[in-house]
């Protein structure tokens, strides 16, 4: 398929996961894409992998609760394509721990990367996504917005807002042309997780040592996956769906959301 053969995307959390994956999917499908993220590093292990279609991927670094940063790479991004047709918000990180024992800062850090920075990119896209083709974005939601997920309060609030807001932005841009989807992954193997439904350590702080894993037992995913404990399944899978939406063969779908769970939720 090329179905974005012509399209300009701009992706956060290119460096790894999900947002890596996403990136891959869009330049298989013939789109260009900037990538953006924290990590430089993580941005060129993305152009190592895209092998022969490194030649339509571009970087660029972002601290997405940084205002600055933002604005600043949202007008390199756009002046690279030439304008800007998609925007997929997947950076994000996962914070766990007792409620009780979390503090203000572990709280409001989340909240700032995760919603707000989902916030500010969108907001510095929206002119050039106007003047786009068929334009759309992809926000991050998650499982843990609609179901409960122990030791991830703040994670789970940060998930809710996005999800609100795309719905809140879906409706005031709908005369506009411009559509806003979102994705709830749960029980994927990404840079969040190390498929044992773990948070890495190398992401942020995995649930506590006495975390009680038998409340996670309504989260297990149903189909078999097979690509690691309790199945999780790879972030390609996340990756289709969201490539799917912020094509033209979503173009009657806007203010929902599409879980991608494995049926962990039914």
């Amino acid at each position: 398929m090329n179905r974005y053969e012509g399209r300009r995307a701009l992706i956060t959390g290119g460096g790894s996961g999900i947002g890596q994956a996403t990136v891959l999917r869009l330049l298989a499908e013939g789109g260009r894409v900037v990538a953006a993220d924290i990590s430089e590093a993580g941005l060129q292990d993305t152009l190592a992998r895209a092998g022969a279609d490194a030649d339509r991927l571009s970087t660029v670094v972002v601290n997405v609760a940084d205002e600055t940063s933002v604005r600043e790479a949202v007008a390199s991004a756009v002046s690279t394509l030439g304008g800007l047709d998609v925007l997929v918000n997947a950076a994000g990180i996962l914070r766990s721990g007792h409620t009780e024992q979390v503090s203000l800062d572990d709280f409001e850090q989340v909240i700032r990367i995760n919603l707000t920075g989902t916030f500010l990119m969108i907001r510095e896209a929206i002119p050039a996504l106007l003047d786009g083709h068929e334009p759309a974005v992809v926000n991050f939601s998650s499982t843990a917005q609609n179901f409960a997920h122990p030791y991830m309060a703040a994670y789970a609030a940060s998930k809710g807002g996005i999800q609100s807001m795309t719905h809140a932005l879906a409706m005031e841009f709908s005369k506009r042309g411009l559509r806003f989807t979102a994705v709830q992954p749960g029980s994927i193997s990404s840079g969040m997780t190390d498929g044992s439904g773990r948070a890495k350590q190398s992401v942020g702080p995995g649930l506590p040592a006495d975390a009680d894993m038998s409340l996670f037992q309504k989260t297990a995913p149903m189909l078999q996956a097979g690509t690691g404990d309790f199945n999780f399944a790879g972030p390609d899978a996340v990756a289709a769906v969201v490539a799917m939406l912020a094509s033209h063969d979503g173009y009657f779908i806007t203010g929902t959301e599409v879980r991608i769970d494995g049926g962990s939720h039914m």
